[in-house]
């Protein structure tokens, strides 16, 4: 496994020789990012009380070097976080020969900050073309019909990118 290292702030990189095509190319974090941004969906797995992952799907916007998503308090991905922290998560394609998949995993941290809150708002809006509105109040987002949806943000620990198509590429990205 070879490894780049970047400038502060930015991931080591490096490529997984076991699992890519002979003469890959590490995919390189500009590319990741503009994955990671450009996704309308993505997968979240945290962990039950249990032990057992609970997989669903969310939307989500990067910012600060962030993954951000919200949740009620009362849905089982809120009550997991609870006790564990610990998230992945994951879009891509579903084609087996194009495109980047993308895997984030890190901690799910609360946001509360209300101009951090605004931010993220306006984000959303911007991203969805004004589809997703939310209303910054206590620390929370807030909807038109009155719910509350609490805001984490996952800083990535490790993220793995996945390039498929005419050479399969396999990179970590470590912070």
């Amino acid at each position: 496994m070879t490894e780049k290292k970047t400038p502060m702030n930015a991931p080591a990189t490096s490529l997984d020789a076991r699992f890519s095509a002979p003469g890959a190319a590490p995919a390189s974090w500009d590319d990741t990012v503009r994955v990671i941004e450009a996704a309308e969906l993505f997968w979240i797995t945290t962990v039950r009380a249990g032990g057992r992952p609970h997989v669903t799907p969310l939307v989500a916007v990067w910012l600060d070097g962030a993954l951000h998503f919200c949740t009620g308090a009362a849905e089982q991905k809120a009550v997991n976080l609870r006790a564990n922290p610990q998230v992945t998560l994951i879009t891509g394609r579903n084609d087996w020969d194009r495109g980047l998949d993308v895997v984030v995993e890190g901690d799910a941290v609360r946001v509360t900050d209300d101009a951090t809150l605004h931010r993220l708002a306006a984000a959303w809006r911007a991203k969805w073309d004004g589809s997703w509105r939310f209303e910054v109040r206590d620390g929370a987002f807030h909807h038109d019909d009155g719910g509350e949806a609490l805001v984490f943000a996952v800083a990535p620990v490790k993220v793995l990118a996945f390039g498929k198509g005419d050479t399969f590429s396999h990179t970590r990205h470590r912070f």
